[in-house]
């Protein structure tokens, strides 16, 4: 159960919501990297040679595909978080 104290409101407003929100999605994302680098470990390990195989090659390209994805998603995240600040700080 939770309290209110008196005065303070019972619901955050909207901008300060949205912005611990985007702070969480920063504090996730290495979570989630590891998470998505962690991929590779569950594809099948062929027992013979006749076997597919994922190639060096596939596995390299997803590796780096994460990589920069991740990159990407940060930079779009430090924008936002950037100019939410920007706007915090004007008013």
């Amino acid at each position: 159960m939770t309290t209110n104290r008196p005065g303070s409101p019972l619901f955050l407003a909207r901008r300060s919501y949205r912005f611990r929100r985007l702070m969480d999605a920063v504090r996730l994302l290495p979570v989630l990297a590891l998470a998505f680098w962690l991929v590779p470990l569950l594809w099948p390990v062929p027992d013979q040679a006749s076997d597919p195989a994922v190639t060096t090659s596939h596995a390299l390209r997803y590796i780096f595909g994460v990589w920069l994805g991740m990159i990407v998603l940060g930079v779009f995240l430090w924008r936002r978080t950037a100019r939410q600040i920007a706007r915090e700080n004007q008013s």
